[in-house]
């Protein structure tokens, strides 16, 4: 089918502009209307991407479903996916019906809500589908939007001074990568992106300001994106606008950021760093890696001190994503497969853990860890659900969360083995904050008078989870149903990297 990313992309942004153009009125029926409609066109958007899985070859590196034209001042709209982005398209239209379907309580301003979700899921289905620079920039920009508003409107006490804290973090690192997109396009003359895998940027060494630049032009553009990048993610230091994101935004907002919004840093990395600038990228791994091993242990350790039961999983959010990019900047194989699926694993996992802690706020209205106890009493069900993901987010063996953690390690062994031991800490200072969260919320006597009267989870509730098990659990006992799509791009991928730093080290070795 032609066109098909397309298709995917600006179905839910229709479905937005018919809830804003005809849909009127604030009662119970427009409200319920918004809401069916929201669900039916992420729904659509889910079907129609399973053509695209299905119609994939992992065997073929290069980039498939490529759609091309001009559109505006010479630039051209240019889609595509290969065996690194079609998963994170997956994942994206996968959670999003499972978001709407968990809005379901919302009554304040439905139409605005499900528009703002809606635009949401078009904005980050373009930035994995896009092959131009321009293109990609835009989607990935615009998305700061639809999530401040998500915030801002329909956060907590502190909605607003969270709202901006997201917007100006993630807003000021993208300028500088902007900055290197213009630089990028004056050196190699396109903006297309598969053009600027292909082209090999400076890697003179030069001066600029009485400061010796190793790796040249190479390093300053890596840097910039890295600016963009690591606030996206986020690392450390630059993680703390999360915590603050996720406590203030609503259960729908905090699952996707948690499971889409930041796995979009991780993809620029391997879309951009690692391709386009490797001599960079093998310079300063080692920042990188020590970096993401400082992220795992101290925001762990952060995590153990949490009173709030969404700020302790946003931490543990920064820190397997420290994972992440320490898997990323292995360069070898078993580091990159790792890090692709700790990021679809963490979209299942981190979704369930906050969609879990909505179901029992919707309730008390209350995040607070001490304001709960005993839970197992009243809502066995919930009690079974949680524990379930509580494993997994720990990395649990036949759980996905297992694979992509085990994968890492492998890899960032292979490559620096102080940097491993102390990744590994990581491991058991999960157990330590998820075990304790679980103990304090769910076992225990129930002896708070509040929490007597409470009831286990709805149908609906247990039908939203049910696909997040499922996916968790298959993940966790059938990996190769994400290797063997993402196993020939990545091999691709570093056969490049490799082959393109030898060459240029040689090249500098003889200027000298």
């Amino acid at each position: 089918m032609d066109n098909l990313l397309s298709i995917i992309t600006f179905i839910p942004a229709v479905a937005a502009g018919i809830l804003a153009l005809f849909l009127r009125g604030e009662d119970a029926a427009a409200q319920r209307n918004a809401k069916w409609l929201a669900l039916l066109a992420t729904t659509a958007t889910f079907l129609v991407s399973l053509f695209v899985l299905v119609g994939f070859d992992p065997a073929n590196t290069d980039f498939q479903f490529v759609e091309e034209f001009d559109w505006i001042l010479g630039l051209k709209y240019k889609m595509g996916v290969d065996g690194i982005s079609v998963l994170f398209v997956m994942l994206t239209t996968f959670l999003m019906p499972i978001t709407i379907a968990a809005c379901w309580e919302v009554e304040t301003r439905v139409k605005e809500y499900m528009i703002a979700f809606l635009m949401l899921e078009t904005l980050m289905l373009g930035v994995f589908c896009a092959l131009d620079l321009v293109l990609f920039y835009l989607f990935f920009e615009a998305g700061l939007i639809p999530m401040f508003l998500i915030i801002g409107i329909w956060g907590g006490k502190e909605r607003i001074y969270a709202a901006f804290k997201f917007f100006l973090y993630t807003f000021l690192g993208s300028v500088l990568m902007l900055v290197a997109m213009i630089m990028m396009y004056w050196d190699a003359g396109t903006t297309d992106i598969p053009s600027l895998l292909a082209h090999t940027f400076g890697s003179e060494s030069f001066s600029i300001l009485g400061v010796h630049v190793v790796g040249g032009l190479q390093t300053m553009l890596w840097l910039a994106f890295f600016a963009s990048f690591a606030v996206k993610m986020p690392m450390w230091p630059v993680h703390t606008w999360l915590p603050d994101a996720h406590v203030q935004a609503p259960t729908a907002g905090s699952v996707v950021l948690a499971a889409i919004l930041l796995k979009m840093g991780g993809y620029g990395f391997l879309r951009f760093s690692l391709p386009m600038f490797p001599i960079a990228s093998d310079l300063l791994a080692p920042l990188v890696f020590w970096m993401s091993a400082i992220a795992i242990v101290y925001t762990s350790l952060v995590a153990l001190a949490q009173s709030d039961m969404k700020k302790l999983i946003a931490y543990s959010s920064v820190a397997h994503m420290g994972y992440v990019t320490m898997g990323i900047f292995t360069a070898n194989q078993q580091g990159i497969d790792g890090a692709i699926f700790q990021m679809l694993s963490h979209g299942f996992i981190s979704g369930a853990l906050f969609l879990c802690v909505g179901v029992i706020y919707d309730r008390m209205h209350t995040r607070e860890i001490d304001a709960y106890g005993g839970l197992v009493n009243r809502m066995p069900a919930y009690a079974m659900i949680f524990m379930f993901f509580t494993m997994a987010n720990v990395g649990l063996p036949g759980t996905s969360g297992f694979i992509g953690e085990f994968l890492v390690l492998m890899g960032i062994f292979q490559v620096n083995t102080w940097v491993a031991v102390v990744a590994t800490t990581g491991v058991i200072l999960s157990a330590a904050y998820a075990l304790w969260l679980y103990r304090r919320v769910v076992m225990g006597e129930l002896l708070k008078e509040a929490l007597k009267s409470i009831t286990d989870m709805t149908k609906r509730e247990k039908a939203i989870f049910a696909p997040l098990v499922a996916m968790t659990l298959l993940l966790g006992i059938y990996p190769a149903l994400v290797t063997d799509i993402i196993g020939p791009s990545v091999s691709a991928l570093i056969t490049d990297y490799h082959a393109a730093i030898p060459a240029s080290a040689e090249a500098q070795l003889a200027q000298h």
